[in-house]
């Protein structure tokens, strides 16, 4: 098989979802990586620290000679079956470290030295996040986006997949964007978050072009926070609102924080401790708006939330409409409403999910 050449066209690397290999130590990764990066590392944490200070009190070449003391043996055999495992996987795809520089060619050195073949990016992490951030910044300004609003449980994550050219935040965020919208798998770190965002929105320009829908969301999206001018851009596009009767939003509500979260919960942690975190999850997420709430009014969801809950272990489920009624009417509702009057941007549509998506189609 011909050898590929080293890449520096990050567009195709990410329009494409090539598997990348990222050869940095796992703290680096954690801080932040890419959408289809595999944490590969050349040295693990402490090794990396140790390489670090040696460099910084002796100079590369020591630092080099040291790396290479540190990691012999079977330590750079396993590393290496790891790289030649991943490489067999991907074909297509290419390893990085964090500039281009000493680590990434070094592992292609040894991957070479084992027979394989196998090629970097050049300027590795730090051009991939580069290329990013001036995409994402080019790419707001020159977008044109619309605005799907609408209340608390309208479903508009439902329907703003449904639409054209959706950028889903709230999936890329890993969570639902309020007090109860907590996840049961964490939520991916601001870098990581950032970089998804970057990559969803060349999709939406490069492979399909046109207008970009995206759901109404504020400053924070969990613990994520949108890039400032995204914000800015999002606050005077035009709306479209979702409209839902409230039988309906109590429906999804329930759904969507009752019936999912504790199925996610019990997957995740089994029968008994699955349903103890979910139970966890529904009251302290009640909790953190209880200074909003005032004391008396957050007392009485409480206790009604209680009563849902023990009804539920009996497997009846509609104990929870009450409290979900009670907090969508006076606590969710008139936060919108005073929200969508200081909005700037033209409402172009109201209605249901059929009339949005019909809207959406034809507009675009």
């Amino acid at each position: 098989m011909a050898s590929r050449p080293d890449t520096e066209d990050f567009l195709s690397l990410f329009l494409n979802d090539t598997p990348l290999m990222d050869v940095r130590a796992p703290v680096e990764f954690t801080k932040g990586s890419f959408p289809e990066a595999i944490n590969a590392p050349l040295m693990n944490d402490e090794e990396r620290h140790r390489v670090g200070i040696c460099y910084k009190e002796k100079g590369q070449d020591k630092a080099i000679e040291l790396g290479h003391q540190l990691v012999s043996g079977d330590i750079k055999a396993q590393r290496i079956e790891a790289w030649k495992r991943f490489a067999a996987q991907h074909p297509d795809g290419y390893l990085f470290c964090f500039r281009g520089g000493l680590r990434s060619r070094l592992t292609q050195q040894w991957i070479r030295d084992a027979g394989i073949d196998y090629p970097l990016i050049k300027g590795g992490y730090k051009a991939l996040r580069r290329f990013l951030i001036d995409s994402l910044e080019e790419l707001v300004e020159h977008s044109e986006f619309r605005i799907l609003s609408g209340r608390t449980g309208t479903g508009k994550t439902r329907v703003l997949q449904a639409l054209p050219n959706p950028v889903d935040l709230e999936g890329l965020a890993n969570h639902r964007g309020s007090s109860f919208g907590r996840m049961v798998t964490p939520q991916p770190s601001q870098i990581d978050f950032e970089n998804r965002l970057a990559v969803s929105m060349l999709k939406a320009h490069h492979l399909k072009g046109g207008v970009i829908y995206l759901e109404d969301e504020g400053r924070l999206v969990g613990r994520c926070a949108l890039p400032e001018r995204l914000r800015e851009k999002m606050s005077v596009s035009p709306l479209m609102i979702l409209e839902q009767p409230m039988e309906e939003r109590v429906e999804i509500i329930r759904q969507d924080y009752v019936e999912h979260m504790v199925r996610d919960y019990r997957d995740r942690d089994g029968e008994e401790a699955g349903w103890l975190n979910f139970h966890d999850y529904l009251l302290s997420a009640l909790d953190r708006i209880r200074k909003r709430l005032g004391g008396e009014r957050h007392k009485q969801l409480r206790a009604l939330m209680e009563l849902a809950l023990q009804r539920q272990q009996q497997g009846d489920l509609s104990g929870h409409d009450d409290w979900i009624r009670s907090l969508l009417e006076d606590y969710y509702d008139p936060m919108y409403d005073y929200q969508l009057s200081q909005k700037k941007g033209t409402i172009m549509v109201r209605g249901g999910p059929d009339e949005i998506i019909e809207w959406a189609n034809n507009a675009n």
